[in-house]
């Protein structure tokens, strides 16, 4: 079995009365970038820490290669770590923080130079290793920290939030050269965040939590086009899901305060409609889909998100483009098979069919345009 495997099984960590994580279980396979997402206070940080060896587990068993680490110190796990402070020494020079790993496991001075020469060129520090943390920028900060972890050439990186401290722009930079790193290196790498533009981006696979739970474990595509639950659905993609609750109608189930268009049969009442606001299609002059008024619209450069009412509800509609729309009435269509359904727990329906939007003939157009449904 490789030694950068990890596999948990039924890890739970209590605090007194509080569960922080409840019997969780996952296998990360050697090699996968695997994104642990979810809000504040979902248990993600703390399961990190738990593989890390930084909290105990309170139940269930933790383990790495074929080796049951549960009860290991940090040290002896093979690992290493990047947080989301850099945690950097002020006093030493960038060469010194990289390799105060490698000096404190007293490995031999000739093999610090090659290996710092190595991981310096590789975060592109080379030229700003006789600096002081101080005089880098927080993205290089950022950098040197990943140098610490890379240096030390275990399989497995755990990185909790690295890029909260950086700007949008950095962010974003970073995110590529993490990943580039990481497929460089074949690195087993558990990265914590909430933001699910990072684990969208980066992840091969995402783990999504919420109160102490696993919700949904897959690829982001399968997060993004299958989420497990309506909260799944409304915490992955920006703008999220808009999730509408349905009630009873003549001919089926039809968004609350919306009684004359049926979208799912009458056993989705109780439950929500999900629609991607990149999903729906947005006419000022057809006759036929579900009928709204736009309240609002956000220009954003390339697209336009309008902000519109359908019954009692607020929905949002993603159109490529600039569009001033607001206080006109419209319709709104979405092809079946981008709709989604949640019975009344939350939960995915895949037992049950939308139904399809009247509409007129032609296929709609892809990217949403305003004008009628037909080419």
């Amino acid at each position: 079995m490789s030694q950068s495997r990890i596999r948990l099984e039924r890890v739970t960590k209590r605090w007194d009365a509080t569960t922080a994580v409840d019997g969780i279980s996952f296998d990360v396979t050697p090699g996968q970038f695997v994104i642990l997402l979810g809000p504040s206070g979902c248990g993600k940080s703390t399961t990190l820490r738990m593989i890390a060896g930084l909290e105990e587990a309170s139940d269930g068993q933790i383990h790495i290669g074929e080796r049951d680490v549960t009860r290991l110190p940090p040290g002896d796990r093979g690992l290493s770590m990047v947080f989301q402070s850099y945690a950097l020494f002020p006093h030493l020079s960038v060469a010194d923080n990289i390799v105060f790993g490698l000096r404190s496991r007293k490995v031999p001075k000739d093999e610090q130079r090659q290996r710092l020469a190595k991981v310096a060129g590789l975060v592109d520090l080379t030229d700003y290793l006789h600096r002081k943390p101080a005089q880098l920028s927080g993205g290089q900060r950022q950098r040197v920290a990943l140098a610490r972890s890379i240096i030390s050439e275990h399989p497995i990186c755990l990185m909790d939030e690295p890029l909260s401290n950086l700007d949008a722009r950095l962010r974003s930079d970073m995110r590529r050269e993490i990943k580039a790193l990481q497929s460089r290196l074949n690195m087993t790498v558990i990265y914590v965040t909430h933001d699910q533009v990072e684990a969208m981006s980066m992840g091969d696979r995402v783990i999504l939590m919420q109160h102490g739970k696993i919700v949904q474990d897959g690829t982001p595509d399968e997060l993004y086009n299958r989420p497990a639950s309506a909260f799944a659905a409304s915490f992955i993609g920006s703008p999220a899901m808009n999730l509408l609750p349905l009630e009873a109608g003549k001919e089926g189930a039809v968004i609350v305060g919306e009684p004359h268009t049926p979208v799912a049969p009458l056993e989705a009442v109780g439950g929500q409609l999900g629609i991607r606001p990149e999903d729906i299609a947005l006419s000022t002059t057809s006759t036929t889909g579900v009928p709204a008024m736009v309240v609002s619209d956000e220009y954003l450069g390339a697209d336009t998100i309008a902000h519109v009412t359908v019954g009692n509800h607020n929905v949002r509609v993603r159109m490529s483009g600039k569009h001033a729309l607001a206080g006109q009435p419209c319709r709104l269509y979405w092809a079946r098979e981008n709709a989604h359904l949640f019975a009344a727990d939350g939960l995915r329906r895949d037992d049950l069919t939308p139904t399809p939007l009247p509409r007129s003939p032609h296929s709609i157009p892809r990217p949403p345009v305003v004008g009628s449904f037909q080419h």
